[in-house]
Formats: C-alpha cells, structure tokens, sequence
C-alpha cells in the first residue's frame, strides 16, 4: 500500500507557471513546435525552381554539351 506521503511526481507551484522565465520558455518552445512542423511540411511538397518561373532573354539558343544537337534556326537535315 501507498503512503499519502510519497510523491508520485513533480508538483510546480502555481506562481512558477506564470513567472517570467518559464513564459519564455513556453514561447520558445511554441515558436520551435511551429517552426518544425512548417518545415516538415515543407519537405512534402515539391520543389519550386525559380528558373521555371521567371524566363530569361539570355537563355542560350543552343546546347553546350560535347554532342551538340542540331542548331535552332536550321531545318533537320
């Protein structure tokens, strides 16, 4: 049989909950779990490349590759 004597865990007086030090703590925390989960969820998504959404005037006509394929303007052969 238990004793009413022994503590069965950590009992915090209820003027610790609202000190300043453990409200920042509770912040950091919040702001940490909100954080996590954004870039959790991030991760599911796929990736954005910017260069799919802004076009460029100078993008080359032409390949630069060792086998260059036919070049724009020309009808294939």
């Amino acid at each position: 049989m238990v004793s009413a004597t022994v503590p069965l865990g950590l009992l915090l007086p209820s003027e610790f909950l609202t000190s300043p030090a453990f409200q920042f703590l509770a912040a950091f925390v919040a702001i940490n779990t909100i954080m996590y989960a954004a870039l959790a969820l991030a991760k599911l998504l796929p990736k954005v490349y910017l260069s799919d959404l802004v076009t460029r005037r100078g993008r080359r006509k032409e390949t630069r590759s060792i086998h260059p394929d036919e070049p724009v303007g020309l009808p294939p052969k």
